[in-house]
């Protein structure tokens, strides 16, 4: 069979990862990407408020991620991240209580039997009732495959639901939480060791991407919104975009990596029946550029409890914030001089700056569509790579994948599309 163009419409991480693997096989590329960059919402850019390069959220790669450490092997990108030590740092601001959950090595998980390395107040029990995510059905959340209430809750399984699946442990689906755990904490702490991105995600994931793939022949086309697809024949014959058409060759390939709204858009002539899940779950992220340093030996990544913030990573001078679950718990619709404020008095307290210590620059950034609907019912709408056309393929964390809507996923998604096409 003649090998036409393959062309990949969003150039986020899964359209990358799609075209990297493609690529890499000799085929001939096109990336068309609506934004005049790359990368989605995985991207650093330079804000002038801050004065300095900042992600536009943030995004934790793990050492288990092997599709993640795949994609970067393959981009010749692989130290620009820096693995760090399976040392999660927490603080409850309720009570001022810090503690650190030091992982072990192997698949035996001994950490849990050490009071030094576990969470406080918590037993090996409490622990081991964490099989009942692998034993749950595909209809359960969180909230009902652990029924039990106490200190591991609070300080382990809710604020990882929050983190990983995007929100709250009364509608996260069991079975992505499983999934996650399956493939990092479930096998020990090399598998769980957090990976950093000195210089920000751009540089480590999208722009040695953009390169690479450059240096191959491939094409990326910015500025390119595509309006709707047409078929003919059960086949993608002409993507609309909106400064003009392609019309597909016999023998070119297409892979969508857009978000369901957009695909629900483009493809409501070509397949009218599809229904991918909703995907309006959103994130705050705040920033803010420290007047002094924080005290050393602080932790880069940093658990907060009994606060609207969760996560404190730091890089800098600049601290970032990640309130997940936002659309659920009400924040994303508060403005950001009302979010600010209250953010940076527990960002104070976390980091251990003294009372009325200030910020030189501060910044709110929402993303209203981070993430789908990662619920029982939204997960049962996640679409397959495969569509009813011949020629035209999904990759996206919101195809069905397996994992929650993650940068894993996203690259993992450009996999098995590329698989598909090739």
């Amino acid at each position: 069979m003649a090998e036409g163009t393959v062309h990949i419409v969003g150039a986020g991480l899964a359209g990358l990862s799609t075209a990297v693997r493609l690529a890499g096989r000799g085929r001939r590329v096109v990336l068309h990407e609506a934004n005049r960059f790359a990368g989605g919402r995985c991207r650093t850019f330079h804000d002038p408020r801050l004065e300095r390069e900042i992600d536009n959220g943030n995004h934790l790669i793990l050492s288990g991620n092997r599709s993640a450490r795949a994609y970067l092997a393959a981009i010749g990108a692989g130290e620009r991240l820096v693995e760090q030590p399976a040392r999660f740092a927490f603080v409850d601001l309720a009570n001022d209580q810090r503690w650190t959950v030091a992982m072990s090595g192997g698949a035996i998980p001994w950490w849990i039997a050490a009071p030094g390395r576990r969470i406080p107040d918590t037993g090996i029990a409490d622990y081991l009732a964490g099989i009942r995510l692998a034993l749950a059905g595909a209809d359960k959340t969180v909230a009902e495959a652990l029924p039990g209430r106490g200190p591991l809750w609070t300080r382990f399984w809710e604020p990882l639901t929050l983190a990983a699946i995007n929100t709250t442990p009364e509608r996260a689906s069991a079975a992505l939480l499983w999934a996650v755990l399956r493939e990092t904490f479930a096998r020990g702490e090399r598998y769980c060791r957090p990976m950093l991105a000195p210089g920000g995600l751009g540089p480590a994931l999208v722009e040695p991407a953009v390169a690479w793939l450059e240096a191959r022949g491939a094409e990326l086309r910015l500025g390119r919104l595509l309006r709707t697809v047409e078929s003919q024949a059960r086949r993608a014959a002409t993507l609309r975009f909106a400064d003009g058409d392609e019309v597909l060759g016999a023998d070119d390939r297409v892979v969508l990596a857009l978000p369901p709204s957009r695909l629900r858009a483009v493809l409501s002539q070509a397949l009218p029946g599809i229904d991918p899940p909703d995907d309006a779950c959103s994130i705050v992220n705040a920033f803010f550029r420290l007047a002094e340093p924080p005290p050393e030996g602080l932790a880069p990544i940093l658990g907060v409890l009994s606060s609207t913030a969760q996560w404190i990573f730091r890089r800098g001078d600049v601290v970032s914030v990640t309130v997940s679950a936002a659309d659920s718990l009400g924040l994303d619709t508060k403005a950001g001089e009302e979010l600010i404020p209250e953010i940076w008095q527990e960002v104070r307290r976390a980091l251990g700056l003294a009372a009325g210590t200030s910020y030189l620059a501060a910044r709110i950034n929402k993303e209203r569509r981070a993430t789908f609907d990662q619920s029982p019912a939204g997960v049962a709408k996640r679409l397959q790579p495969r569509t009813a056309l011949g020629n035209l393929f999904l990759a996206g964390d919101a195809t069905d994948t397996g994992l929650p809507a993650t940068i894993e996923g996203a690259i993992r998604s450009g996999e098995r599309a590329a698989v598909l096409v090739a």
